[in-house]
């Protein structure tokens, strides 16, 4: 029976010194990072509780000598920006474009990865070619489609253009192909069909990446802008982020309410990637990057 050499008491307290020491180093490095991440969000609660004198005055202190918590009354208070009716907007169209990106890119990308017909590789080809194409060169014909079916200021208007994602079905798609085929073949003998398997076996056992897809399509529909903000023409269409840049114009900069309604639009998303952060990763992991 072979032993294994003892390592030297010496040598065992250096390697050890030296383990310590590595895990002090990415103990400062983490905390330093965090630190980081974290200024962004200190700002916002910073100048959101100071006066305008306090923002843009030359001597800067960690946090102002009194906390104006009466801007976060006047900015709901505000006439001139609908700031509650602009996060109710923005999470019926985030809620809405989560749910019907998720049924339609997984159905896509279930029916790319199961259903045998001769042309699912070029339909997948094409669907992955859309990617190339710069956002730029669709929004006009976009606008013009949603123009003539006189969906502008509507609801319809803002959610049905942004339905159908490539990525969320190139991403399902890669996932199903590693789905275990044995748990499909049990529910074809209990006599379902493709419908009933994908809803009945295939949706529950995939929670980790419809979690995963639909956190990152909830983040990009709260935080989408330029089509909010030509579809939603009206007052009572506006999202977050159109009423946010309504505290910046060419006349004047309302600079603490545009800090405290920033601290406001990200709170759902924190509660959001806070419940959901550890889907993410293991979401996209199990979908596969490989054919």
């Amino acid at each position: 029976m072979r032993t294994s050499p003892r390592v030297p008491p010496r040598t065992r307290d250096v390697r050890d010194a030296l383990v310590g020491v590595g895990r002090a180093v990415r103990l400062v490095l983490l905390l330093a990072l965090a630190l980081l991440f974290l200024i962004p969000f200190y700002l916002l609660v910073r100048n959101g509780l100071s006066s305008e004198a306090d923002i843009t005055s030359p001597e800067w202190t960690f946090f102002p000598s009194e906390l104006h918590w009466s801007n976060v009354r006047e900015l709901f208070d505000d006439p001139n920006v609908p700031m509650a009716h602009a996060l109710l907007n923005s999470s019926l169209i985030a809620v809405l474009t989560t749910v019907g990106t998720l049924l339609l890119a997984s159905l896509a990308g279930y029916g790319l990865a199961r259903i045998p017909y001769a042309y699912a590789n070029v339909v997948f080809y094409w669907i992955l070619g859309t990617l190339m194409v710069p956002a730029a060169v669709t929004f006009v014909p976009s606008f013009v489609l949603v123009s003539s079916l006189g969906w502008v200021s509507t609801l319809r208007g803002l959610v049905v253009p942004t339905l159908f994602s490539a990525v969320a079905a190139f991403i399902f798609r890669q996932y199903f192909l590693g789905f275990p085929r044995e748990l499909e073949d049990a529910a074809r003998v209990d006599g379902l069909g493709y419908w009933r398997t994908y809803w009945r076996v295939v949706v529950p056992n995939s929670r980790p990446v419809f979690a995963a897809v639909g956190t990152i399509v909830f983040i990009g529909a709260w935080n989408s802008f330029l089509w909010p903000l030509v579809i939603g023409q009206d007052r009572e269409a506006w999202t977050v982020q159109v009423a946010l840049s309504t505290f910046t114009t060419a006349q004047t900069v309302n600079l603490h309410e545009l800090f405290v309604a920033a601290a406001v639009s990200i709170v759902p998303l924190l509660v959001v990637f806070l419940v959901l952060q550890r889907y993410i990763v293991a979401g996209v992991e199990r979908s596969g990057i490989d054919d």
